[in-house]
């Protein structure tokens, strides 16, 4: 019998070890020499790679992103076919001639000095190994590689529509990321990323016209003054740690300024100075001061000791420590586009979810951050000529809507890859992502939600979580059973639609209102009472399958919870409340309309006269 409880003891103990989350571990050293006149680059790589699973690995898988940029490609074949292609892109791939493509190809691969047999097809490289990886082992991946920047603008690219020479993102082989759902090894088509936590060594040998700004911390002792305008080469040398990607950008008339932030990070700008450019880039430093700020207390403290923002690309692209943004725009433009980027560094390159699979965790969550600094900095003045306001998500609601009245739209729990449409992708990661917080704050209270934001950012932070962890933390934050939500707003494409029927007074004692749900999506739900000397009472209504209601958000306002809840099943409910001497003459669903409920109309009821 002793025996029999101690196997089993064992045997869970084994069970609850392996299902833990295991995290995959890289350390890239490359050497990169950069030939301008031809726009070509080639190097070599050292990956010292770790796993960290259970698992023996026969295969491995790189990403070439550079082969997206030739005809017949994933990406150029998707932008072909797509219904609503993305403008920069349409078929201009198809269109390039050889020396405007772009490419990346590797050669003499080695696994711990042995040959390894590859094979490339488009944008990932197929790697079958002469030796498995075991598990908890470490082993060392060598190549060498070829590389042409192309003349196509995608996020990297070269002489962009504002005249930066190189924007060298997705530049690199890149090893896939592999974790307990196995290989990630998506074909590009100019979506999302995923990767695994690595440390960089990188040295580029350019020409020395040029100034280089990347991820990381520059090693040359003169610094950003290392490059000496000879016409001779060269070599910058950055060292990044713990982070899982590493972009650098080029150009010979980079402008290079600092601001000191605190001992512990100081932050970069590099910009081509002109008309457009100066004032702006100007003012931008302290706009960025008053964001980490806000970001630092709100959501965590930013954890590296630089960060740049670099003039480049197509738009604006988030890298670890750094990003690329065009930066020919008015100030508010230029201040809003930094801020949705930078804050991709606590949603994308500190958390690291995988953004295929999740892209509304990376985007919506991101969104919903900078819509709340934005505010923030409107309120302070940062933002000339915008005043800030009360349902600042507003417009982010009105997309909602737009989505979901559509008929495009799709369930958020699509990989990025494969939704239908530009439009319901773009509106699912970054809309429904942003609404899913602001509606999150809603239904379990500001306190608890922004405890949580805290808490979520502390404890997964260089751990890849998933929708299941980060709910999990909303719920002991707040105490209330939460996976009802984002099975419904994930998972589905149903809608909430709430509406008051009716006001009557029941007795001298008791006023009776009754509400209707019309859509699909079960809610709790807030409703606030105005009487006719102007003062208000509050009765939330808890969701039968949340187990429990928020607390009192205002603690100076008469607050109340319903007696009843409303369970998920019910089309109908009636609140009871007390009659009092007062008069009714409002009643309000969800006055802050953080609850994304599409038709507003049949929320108010007033009194007729």
């Amino acid at each position: 019998m002793k025996k029999t409880v101690l196997a089993s003891f064992f045997f869970l103990l084994f069970i609850s070890v392996f299902a833990q989350r295991f995290q995959q571990r890289g350390a890239y050293t490359m050497n990169v020499d950069f030939n301008h006149k031809k726009n070509q680059y080639s190097g070599n790589q050292v990956l010292k790679y770790t796993n960290n699973s259970s698992d023996t690995l026969t295969k491995a898988f790189f990403h070439l992103y550079m082969n997206a940029f030739q005809p017949g490609s994933v990406m150029d074949v998707r932008s072909r076919s797509i219904e609503d292609p993305d403008g920069r892109v349409k078929d201009r791939i198809s269109k390039l001639s050889e020396s405007e493509q772009g490419f990346l190809h590797c050669k003499n691969i080695k696994l711990d000095g042995i040959d390894v047999t590859a094979k490339e097809e488009g944008t990932i490289l197929e790697l079958t190994l002469p030796k498995p990886i075991l598990p908890n082992s470490t082993v060392t991946f060598t190549l060498d590689f070829d590389g042409q920047v192309p003349l196509q603008v995608r996020r990297n690219g070269r002489d962009s529509k504002e005249g930066i020479d190189y924007s060298m993102a997705q530049w690199y082989p890149k090893m896939s990321e592999y974790d307990e759902q196995g290989w990630h090894s998506n074909p590009y088509v100019a979506r999302e990323f995923y990767g695994l936590w690595s440390d960089f060594d990188v040295k580029i040998n350019m020409d020395s016209r040029y100034m280089v700004a990347a991820t990381g911390y520059i090693q040359n002792p003169e610094g950003y003054n290392c490059n000496k305008n000879t016409g001779d080469k060269t070599t910058w040398h950055f060292l990044a740690p713990n982070v899982h990607d590493f972009v650098w950008a080029a150009d010979t008339e980079y402008k290079h300024t600092e601001l000191r932030y605190d001992k512990d990070l100081l932050i970069h700008f590099f910009y081509v100075e002109n008309a457009k450019t100066k004032d702006n880039w100007a003012k931008l430093p302290e706009a960025m001061k008053a964001t980490f700020d806000y970001a630092n207390a709100n959501f965590g403290r930013y954890p590296y000791q630089q960060y740049s923002f670099i003039q480049g690309g197509d738009g604006g692209m988030e890298y670890p420590m750094a990003t690329l943004i065009t930066g020919e725009r008015n100030f508010n433009s230029l201040t809003g586009v930094a801020i949705h980027e930078l804050m991709h560094s606590w949603y994308q390159h500190l958390l690291g979810s995988n953004e295929s699979l999740y892209a509304w965790m990376d985007e919506g969550f991101t969104s919903y951050a900078s819509e709340r600094i934005e505010n923030v900095l409107k309120e302070k003045g940062f933002m000339p000529g915008l005043k800030p306001i009360d349902n600042y998500m507003e417009d982010t609601y009105k997309g909602y809507k737009n989505l979901m009245e559509s008929g495009k739209v799709e369930p958020s729990s699509t990989h990025a890859d494969h939704y239908d449409s530009n439009f319901a992708y773009s509106l699912s990661a970054y809309v429904v992502g942003a609404v899913f917080q602001h509606q999150l704050e809603y239904v379990v209270g500001k306190p608890a939600f922004d405890k949580g934001l805290l808490r979520y950012y502390n404890e997964w932070r260089f751990r890849h979580p998933n929708p299941n962890d980060y709910i999990r933390v909303m719920e002991k934050t707040s105490g209330l059973e939460l996976d009802w939500y984002k099975e419904y707003m994930i998972n589905t494409t149903k809608s909430i639609d709430y509406a008051i029927v009716n006001v009557e007074k029941e007795s001298r004692k008791e006023t009776k209102i009754k509400l209707q749900k019309v859509g699909k999506m079960p809610m709790p739900i807030d409703v606030v009472v105005t009487f006719k000397d102007g003062t208000q009472e509050t009765w939330n209504i808890p969701l039968d399958i949340m187990r429990g209601e928020k607390a009192n958000e205002k603690p100076d306002g008469d607050y109340n919870v319903a007696e009843k809840d409303w369970q998920w099943t019910d089309a109908n409910y009636e609140l009871v409340i007390p009659a009092r001497s007062k008069n009714i003459i409002k009643v309000q669903i969800d006055p802050s309309q953080r609850m994304a409920d599409l038709h507003l109309e049949n929320n108010t009821w007033t009194k007729e006269d």
